[in-house]
Formats: structure tokens, sequence, C-alpha cells
């Protein structure tokens, strides 16, 4: 699911978290589910962020209690950008909800403080099965030698396109051939034909996940490695020029504009004619007008001749001191398995974890979807997360996105948030 940084108030929230994080991870993990599901009783509260895919998971829940008959399940949303923060906030109090959704980037943290139950009973009794899942999501999401979610979806990075909008502008439109001068000289071409109508060449958001993590990547640089900032790295402050190059040119809003209307809405309202964003956006597209006029294919290639995206996913997690215990464990344990995965496939609001089932995905919309699961198999490389990955997307979004088409350099920006990142960095050990 997308990932973008957090506030300040994360960073706040997370030294309560730690500073509140002595207490023990092992009684809720010990919950074993009954056989009998009529002995299964209690109130929980799960947990999410994505409106467009609540509809989903309101039906999982429906499932579930078809199962489960006594347990009453009230789904908590709330935005991205303020989840964390909430989430961090009750985890200080010992309040968080019983079960609910997890990211790569904050994993570490709520398990390194006891906050989340690890599946030891779980995976013992074969309710959740490692080898239902991608291995790399079982390994973002264990800890200190525990696994402590169960993977839900998955999720990489393509090309969207408006097919419309191109015929309109006389524009070829993207193959798979497709380079980064391709993608800047079709932007130009969309530009200036487009532009006086109030549509922009590209709607890219200038995230992490979905623009400049996947082309630094593709052009040979990296974010974190072996605990050290890749952002001083030439081939990664390329990739950095290639999105302010973006910006600067008028092809794609500024950081501040996103702020205001977010580049998928103006994609989705036809106010966009293409954008670099991952497969969590299908529900949202089946919503859209220009529903029956998109089109997917894979990123252009870096001068490198590679084209590489970020692979993440998000997981259910079970709270370490939820007061239904038994209740919450077989819950996570539902979400888990092949019912749950059908469900949001067939609805189209993720790309399943679970193996085997995302075939109802590809088929849940008239896109070529299969170009993200090839992805994932094919060109991807793992999220970069750490310990306490917050403090670190913050420099991100504090120091990279807004710099995007100013005056200032990426050869000066790069090596400025290298040295933050690898302060940080440095203060986790």
């Amino acid at each position: 699911m997308r990932i973008t940084a957090l506030l300040a108030g994360v960073v706040l929230a997370a030294t309560a978290l730690t500073a509140c994080g002595g207490g023990s991870d092992s009684s809720a993990g010990d919950a074993k589910v009954p056989d009998d599901p009529a002995q299964v009783k209690g109130d929980l509260t799960y947990a999410i962020w994505d409106v467009n895919q609540q509809p989903a998971m309101q039906q999982v829940v429906k499932a579930f209690n078809a199962k489960y008959p006594n347990v009453k399940v009230s789904i908590s949303l709330a935005t991205f950008d303020q989840y964390f923060t909430k989430l961090k906030t009750q985890g200080s109090s010992d309040n968080l909800p019983d079960v609910f959704w997890m990211n790569g980037p904050n994993l570490q943290l709520f398990a390194a403080n006891k906050q989340l139950a690890p599946l030891d009973t779980l995976l013992e009794a074969k309710q959740v099965d490692p080898a239902n899942y991608p291995q790399a999501l079982n390994e973002l999401y264990s800890w200190d030698g525990k696994q402590y979610g169960v993977p839900k979806d998955f999720d990489t990075i393509a090309l969207w396109y408006n097919k419309k909008l191109f015929a309109e502008a006389k524009v070829a439109p993207p193959t798979a051939e497709w380079t980064w001068d391709d993608y800047k000289a079709a932007a130009a071409k969309l530009k200036a034909a487009l532009g006086a109508k109030g549509i922009y060449a590209s709607g890219d958001e200038l995230g992490n996940q979905g623009n400049y993590y996947p082309a630094i990547m593709s052009n040979g640089g990296y974010v974190l490695k072996d605990g050290k900032s890749g952002y001083g790295d030439p081939k990664s402050i390329e990739g950095l020029q290639f999105w302010s190059d973006m910006v600067k040119a008028g092809y794609t809003p500024t950081a501040a504009q996103n702020a205001e209307t977010p580049g998928r809405e103006r994609f989705f309202s036809g106010k966009a004619a293409m954008m670099w964003n991952g497969n969590w956006l299908v529900s949202m597209a089946l919503k859209s007008p220009v529903k029956n006029d998109l089109a997917i294919v894979p990123l252009p290639k870096a001068p490198s001749g590679e084209r590489k995206t970020p692979i993440h996913g998000l997981a259910n997690v079970m709270s370490a001191k939820s007061k239904n215990p038994q209740a919450a464990a077989a819950f996570l344990a539902f979400l888990g398995g092949k019912d749950a995965a059908l469900i949001q496939a067939k609805a189209g609001a993720a790309n399943p974890a679970f193996n085997g089932t995302q075939t109802d995905f590809v088929n849940s919309a008239p896109y070529a979807l299969t170009t993200f699961i090839d992805a994932a198999s094919s060109y991807s490389e793992p999220y970069p997360v750490s310990k306490d990955t917050a403090v670190w997307n913050k420099l991100e979004t504090d120091l990279i996105a807004p710099a995007f088409g100013g005056d200032k350099p990426m050869s000066e920006v790069g090596p400025d948030v290298a040295a933050k990142m690898d302060e940080a960095l440095g203060k986790e050990k």
C-alpha cells in the first residue's frame, strides 16, 4: 500500500511509544483459537487506513461472522497521514486496536516496543502458515526471530495512462520499451497540447514509493544499504534529478500543488494524462469517471536500460494488549486465509498476498494488472526499512519533495539528506 512520510507528530508519538514499551508481548500471542467457533466471543476493533478498501474489508468481516457469529468487529478508519500518529498515541496508553493494518516501515518499532503479539501460537497450530505467502513479506514482518504480521497484500509500481488524452493530444501511447527520455518527450507534447485546458502531462505525486524509489533503483542507486543512506550516491542523485526536471518543466505538479490536490485525483478525474503509481489504486480507478480510458504498462527504463520497482505489502497484526485475545487471534487467522484473500481480490481492493489468489485480482478490472505481478517476480527490490523508518521518512518529505523543481540541485539535496539520514540511523543502534 502507499508509503509516504509521516508528519512531525509521528516522531513525537514514536518517542512516547518507546517510553512505554516495557510491557510483555506474550499474553495475546499465546491465545489459542478453539475448534468450536461458537466458543469465540467478544468485541473487536479493526483499524485500517484506505477508504477505497473499506467495502471489501466489510465483506471480509461479514464472511468472518458467518463462521464466528459471536464476535462483533468494528472497523476504524483513519487517513494514512493520521493513521500511524494515532496508533502510536494509542500504543503509548496501551489502547491499540485489537487487530490493525501494519506497513513495513513501522513494524520494527512496534515489535521492539512489545506492542504486537507474535504469531507463535497461530503458527504452531498451522492456523497461519507462512508457506502461503511470499517469503519476502514474511521476512518484512518479522523481527528478532519472530513473525508478527500476517501478509495481506503486495504491491509494485507501473505506469498508468489515459488513452483518450493521449489520442486527443496526438501522442503515441506508452509501451514497455519506453525510456525516461520517452517519458519526458511525451510529457512535453502532452503539456503543449493539453496544458491550456488545465490538464497536466503527469499526475505524479513525488512520493518515495511511487516515484523516486523506483527511479533511484532503476538507475542503479539505492536508498538504504548496510545501515547507510544512499542519497549521496551519484546514481541516486540522478534518479532524484529526473523528477526535479519533470517538475521544473511544468510537466508534473509541485509538492505544494500535490498537497492541495493529490496527483491521483487529477489523474482519475481526467486532469492528468499519466502517472507512476501502484496496484492499490485499482478500486479507485474502477469508480472514476475515466475508468474506460485507462491502461497500464511497465515503468520506463532508466538510462542504464534497467527498470526497478520497490515491492511492499501490508500485513494484519494483533495488539499484545488486546482485551479479547482469543477473538482477535481468530479474526487474524481468518484475515490471513484464502477466503479473505479472494474477497479483496475480486473486489479489486488489493493484490492479495495469499499464493494462488492473484488471478482473481487480475480479472477484477479491464487493465493489464499482470504488469504488477510480473514486476514483483522480474524486477522488484525490497522496500527499504530500518528500526525507526518514520524518522528518516520525514526527512524525505521535508527535504526531497519540496526541492523538486527548485533552484537547489539534487547534487546538493541528496548528500544533505544522506548526512541527516545517517545521523538518524546511527541513533537506532
